[in-house]
This record gives C-alpha cells, structure tokens and sequence, in this order.
C-alpha cells in the first residue's frame, strides 16, 4: 500500500496490483480497500488493479469536511491516474465509489476507458428531499462525532438498505469515526452537487449494476443508466445494495464481461 499526496498534501491510500489495462476500483462509504479483497484475484488476472482509498477511510488523510466532496475526490483521482501512469483507466465505483467515478467521468472522459457503477446514485435533485437526507446525516455525523463507534456499526447495519447482507461481517471498525464523520458531512448524498444534468456527458461504455433486494437503489440506478448514452443496466436477483460482496460470481461475471468489450470510439479529450 502506497501513500500518493495530491498537489494540496493531502494524501491518499493506493494499492497497485497486476498487469494489464489499469483499473481503478473506488469503494463505499464506510469501506476500505479491503472491500474489493473477494474480486481482487480474477481482476488482477488482466488487469492492473489500482484500489484507493477515499478521504476520511482506512489509511487515507481525512481532511476539512470541504475537501471532502465528492468533486474534489474526483479531481484528485483523475491526477492519482496520471501520476502513477494508468490514465485511461477502466473505473469500478460502488455506492458513495460511484458517486466519485461519475464526476470523475464528466470532468475527465479522457481518463475514463469503460465504466461501471456499482448501486449509484446520481444525487438528490429535490431540494426538500435534499435537505431531508441531510437532517438524517447529521444524526449519523452526531454519533459518529460521540465516538461511539460500536453504536454506529451496530445502526447503520440494521438499515433497510442492509438487510440482504446481515450475513456479511461489517468491515467498519478499520476506519475512524472522525474520518467517516468528516467524510458524510462534505461528501454525503446531501451536501452532493446532483449530476442528473451532466449524465448525457459521460462518453465511456457503462454498466451500471443494482441488486433487485435494494428497490429504492435499483431506482436511482435506472435512473442513472437512462442518463448515460448507451448505458445498460442490470439487476441480480439474488442481491440488495452490495452486489460484488452479496452475489460476488453474478457480480464478476458482468464486470468481465464489459472491461472485455471494445472501446469502440475514440476518448474525447474533455467534457462537452
């Protein structure tokens, strides 16, 4: 595991692993570069396997909660990719992982081969909604903040949008509560800049993956598929939020299959 300080010093964890096309793997909140450990053996059969971990997680720096968003993190990975030589990259983002691969999508498609998001969402455009989901936050940012990180794995497991993985055992207790405090606050689904507008700017193949036990996730990635030229959307059965530690085989299965399409058009050199 290697530390890659970006042009500000802040500084991120990079794993870096195969040979091959270079592809990014960007994890959720909450998450690690532990979290892609089950896929990492048949990725890394043909590719060269960059896993980094995002700001306020695992062994990442967790700055100001402002240079946490999503936009930000964005930005940083496309100069990550350049500064280690494997941009462009196939890109694999789950959840909050997506949110990040998409801006990185619509602000660089030069640095983006093919793209495949994994439950994304595309943010909250409705204010009301928007600010809802951020009332909601702050409580989980309040007990974070009171350190008590037992009682946050404890709740934030029990969630609706878990419950299809119960028998997974949670990977929270490698991160710091600060750092996944800070984190929610600059880069949470309510302080996210939505990005429904700017879809139809993403030029890189996309597969976009939800699991049909997670309905309100499986919408927001329809939603997400319908804005994306030539999107394609699957849904396995057999999953909720988290499909490549759920249904990992389904899940690997799809995934080699589009990093093995080819890119039929050229990478533009910027968004339009």
């Amino acid at each position: 595991m290697t530390r890659i300080a970006v042009d500000d010093g802040v500084s991120y964890s990079v794993t870096d692993t195969g040979l091959g096309t270079p592809l990014l793997l960007i994890h959720g909140f909450t998450g690690s570069a532990a979290s892609w450990a089950p896929l990492l053996p048949q990725l890394a059969r043909d590719h060269r396997v960059l896993t980094v971990e995002l700001l306020g997680h695992g062994e990442s720096d967790a700055p100001d909660a402002g240079r946490h968003a999503v936009e930000r993190q964005a930005v940083d990975l496309i100069l990550i990719l350049d500064r280690v030589g494997a941009a462009p990259a196939d890109v694999l983002g789950y959840s909050l992982g997506a949110r990040v691969a998409l801006r990185l999508a619509i602000e660089s498609p030069s640095s983006v081969r093919r793209l495949v998001l994994e439950s994304p969402s595309a943010g909250v455009a409705d204010p009301a909604a928007r600010a809802a989901r951020q009332d909601a936050d702050d409580r989980w940012i309040e007990q974070l903040e009171r350190e008590d990180m037992d009682g946050f794995v404890r709740d934030w497991a029990a969630q609706p949008i878990f419950a299809s993985q119960a028998h997974l055992a949670p990977e929270r207790r490698a991160n710091r509560p600060h750092g996944l405090a800070t984190s929610l606050r600059g880069a949470g689904q309510g302080v996210m800049t939505p990005l429904h507008e700017r879809l139809r700017a993403i030029a890189a193949p996309t597969l976009v993956v939800s699991g049909r036990l997670d309905p309100t996730g499986s919408l927001r990635a329809a939603e997400v598929a319908r804005g994306i030229p030539g999107a394609i959307h699957e849904i396995i059965d057999d999953a909720g939020h988290t499909p490549h530690l759920e249904t990992p085989a389904r899940f690997l299965q799809l995934v080699t299959i589009t990093l093995a399409t080819p890119v039929a058009r050229p990478i533009p050199t910027s968004a339009p």
